[in-house]
């Protein structure tokens, strides 16, 4: 037997009234174990398999599978099940760290960065606006994409290197955002790369099959951002990189729907499958915009 910390991330139904669990580890990674009769009317494990509940188990190695031998609860974080938006934002979290995840690895810092946004999001107060929420997501998200060595470039332009510095003052669009490049864009240097390249589109020079293949290669690999953003947007997209939130931003609500959904879709390309529970995001912001104030 060996013994692990775990934080329960999926769970389904296995055989009569078993449960094949995904956990998530410091010592091993990610490991699928089997919870023996833990969906009976009496396991012993009773609520200790629930989802984002953090156990100490005890593992016995199994031919296939390995089961669950004794499990010791850590943590629950019951706040979490009794609030659907912050619910929703750990279950957005999760997936992204289940795609990050490597089996039976060792992965200290992912899960301690994982129980760390979680923690926070259950420390949000009950009722929390839809802002405080999709802050904190959002810098969870961030966060992780940036351990995975794969977060977007926020500070400086994608095409030019240049650091971009927020103007506040600024409602218009003053960057965009390529998911195809990697971040922002400075929509001065876009403009400069679109007109050497309509340079270099001529017709003239645009003779024979190869010249065209070699455009259309072009047009493929060409930075179009995917969303434009304006100072303040710029602003929360950079502080993201920091540890912690500034408090006098969390009240942006209209900014953090722009920002979830500009990470969405960066994530969504970069991990390569959709991210189920961001419907569920977009079912919160719609009841958030329904209910009376």
């Amino acid at each position: 037997m060996y013994r692990v910390t775990a934080i329960n991330l999926k769970s389904m139904p296995l055989g009569e009234s078993d449960r094949l669990m995904t956990i998530l580890t410091p010592e091993r990674g990610l490991l699928r174990v089997v919870a023996g009769r833990s969906r009976a009317a009496k396991s012993k494990f009773g609520g200790r398999m629930g989802i984002f509940v953090l156990n100490e188990l005890m593992l016995k190695p199994g031919k296939s599978l390995d089961r669950i031998h004794h499990a010791e609860t850590l943590a629950s974080y019951p706040g979490l099940s009794r609030d659907f938006g912050r619910l929703t934002a750990s279950q957005y979290l999760a997936e992204i760290a289940l795609n990050q995840a490597l089996d039976d690895t060792p992965q200290p810092e992912l899960f301690s960065l994982f129980l760390e946004h979680l923690q926070r999001l259950e420390r949000l107060p009950a009722n929390t606006s839809l802002a405080h929420v999709l802050a904190h997501l959002c810098q969870g998200i961030f966060h992780l994409l940036a351990l995975g060595g794969i977060a977007p470039q926020v500070h400086y332009c994608c095409l030019s290197q240049t650091a971009l510095t927020p103007n506040l003052s600024q409602a218009n669009p003053e960057v965009g955002f390529s998911t195809r490049s990697g971040g922002i864009v400075s929509l001065e240097h876009l403009h400069q790369y679109q007109q050497r390249q309509q340079q270099r589109q001529q017709p003239s020079q645009a003779s024979n099959t190869d010249d065209y293949e070699a455009l259309a290669n072009q047009a493929a690999f060409a930075p179009t951002p995917n969303r434009y953003l304006n100072g303040q947007e710029l602003a929360l997209l950079q502080q993201l990189s920091q540890p912690n939130l500034c408090e006098s931003t969390l009240s942006l609500e209209a900014a953090w729907i722009a920002i979830e959904q500009i990470l969405r879709e960066y994530t969504q390309h970069h991990l390569g499958r959709a991210i189920r529970s961001a419907t569920l995001i977009n079912s919160y912001v719609a009841s958030s915009h329904t209910q009376p104030t």
